[in-house]
């Protein structure tokens, strides 16, 4: 491993055509990265259609949620009640904001602002149910917009320190390392102890066949004391479910603390745009934000019910596209690569989905979404140092794999990882550390043409 001497440089702490197509069923499963929900396209529209197999009693759900989720939402009180409410702190105006085109958002470049990601913020400590800690002021999230006449809680901006990496080939790969600057904050000073952690909004491809696959299922992955010796020691995060009122599996958000996507979607609706609902019925102000601004509501809740299970159906039934070609053998290879790696230990290939009662289409499907939804620990360089219920600074959910290499398609950049620091899978693999350092040494090593073919493999999925 002495090619891995971060040291040595510095301490690293759609259109009714296109949506028709879509729909031709898919019979080789090597392709189908979503069994028989998988949907055959490679355009800017990759991540937008619904499943393939979707019966035509849900379709018109699906597209009254497409609509809410891409329209703006607007200052109360306003002419179009079913769309008023928005702040008065929020970050987007709308779910397509940072889901451009349902897919990913990017970080800014250095020196700018923040625009389409987030700033998790928390104090030091756990809340009633193991979540973090949020500050009196400033909550749990920065809000980096208002309402006119609405003071702005902060503004972010990123810097990057470029951090060059030798491999055993001789080849240099530059990373780099965001440092962020809190300015203009809109409510007083900020306690010289506050954890922070920058989130870019993942693409929304698969999420309720992610949900449909049985507890018991991801149980069987889990290996906390790492018994069988691999270096691997993953476990599931135990989080609040607040419709439930009770700890349940997290599924969802870069440490998944989010059982579901009912609640993943609450949240942002309300984080993000400071719209209440009937699961989060309070406005994303703290009490002493409260106490300085008063705006009107856009009703109890801003979010309508109707509104809010189209938005959830259309966000759980988002297809996935059909994996590009599976049998080329530059990918074959570097699939082989992968698997030699210990990639797959993580990012497991190939789960089921239960039974579903009210989206059958969801269930009993083959997926490969190269993911165990486990947490796991990355290591020192990719810690926010900010604990979520069970997931610890260092730990972090296994992000699917499906849909990658269509990104710079649909959302026009290749930056991945939680906060969008690796401009592509390459880097993203060289950042990665802790259980997963014996894969990163492995690529590493590779020659240069083998770490091409397993990017390769990667970006077809």
């Amino acid at each position: 491993m002495k090619a891995w001497a971060f040291a040595v440089v510095v301490s690293l702490g759609g259109g009714v055509a296109s949506d028709q197509a879509a729909r031709v069923a898919v019979s080789d499963i090597s392709g189908a990265a979503g069994g028989e929900t998988t949907v055959l396209i490679t355009t800017r529209e990759a991540f937008s259609l619904p499943a393939a197999n979707m019966g035509e009693a849900d379709r018109a759900r699906f597209f009254l949620g497409k609509s809410f989720f891409n329209q703006n939402w607007i200052e109360a009180p306003a002419s179009v009640s079913s769309r008023d409410g928005l702040g008065p702190l929020f970050n987007a105006r709308s779910c397509s904001a940072c889901h451009f085109k349902d897919g990913r958002s990017q970080p800014p470049a250095s020196g700018l602002a923040f625009s389409t990601a987030l700033l998790h913020i928390s104090l030091p400590g756990r809340g009633a149910h193991g979540e973090p800690k949020p500050d009196l002021i400033y909550g749990d999230q920065i809000q980096n917009h208002a309402l006119p006449g609405v003071p702005a809680e902060a503004e972010v901006i990123v810097n990057y320190e470029e951090l060059p990496l030798k491999l055993d080939d001789g080849t240099v790969s530059q990373l780099r390392k965001p440092v962020y600057v809190l300015r203009a904050l809109g409510y007083g000073a900020l306690p010289a102890n506050l954890l922070v952690s920058a989130r870019v909004a993942p693409q929304m491809i698969g999420l309720g066949l992610l949900e449909a696959v049985a507890e018991r299922d991801l149980m069987l992955l889990e290996d906390p004391e790492d018994e069988n010796h691999d270096g691997i020691s993953g476990h599931l995060n135990r989080v609040w479910d607040e419709r439930q009122g009770r700890t349940l599996a997290g599924r969802f958000g870069w440490k998944a603390e989010q059982p579901s996507v009912r609640q993943q979607a609450g949240a942002a609706f309300n984080g993000d745009m400071g719209l209440t609902s009937g699961l989060f019925p309070r406005e994303n102000q703290t009490q002493k934000e409260e106490l300085l601004v008063k705006r009107a509501s856009g009703g109890t809740p801003e979010v309508e019910q109707q509104v809010f299970n189209a938005v959830v159906l259309y966000s759980r039934s988002l297809a996935v596209p059909e994996r590009r070609f599976p049998q080329d053998p530059e990918c074959r290879a570097g699939e082989a690569l992968f698997m030699q790696a210990g990639c797959s230990k993580c990012h497991v290939p190939t789960l089921r989905t239960a039974e579903i009662a009210d989206l059958e289409y969801l269930g009993k499907q083959v997926i490969h979404p190269y993911t165990d939804l486990l947490l796991h620990d990355m290591g020192a360089e990719l810690s926010d140092e900010r604990p979520s219920f069970e997931a610890s600074g260092s730990e972090w959910r296994t992000p699917p794999l499906w849909g990658v290499g269509l990104i710079p398609t649909v959302n026009g950049h290749r930056f991945l990882l939680h906060d969008g620091r690796a401009r592509g899978v390459a880097e993203a693999i060289l950042w990665h550390g802790g259980e997963a350092a014996v894969a990163r040494g492995a690529f590493a090593r590779m020659s240069a043409t083998e770490r091409l073919q397993l990017v390769r493999f990667v970006e077809s999925l």
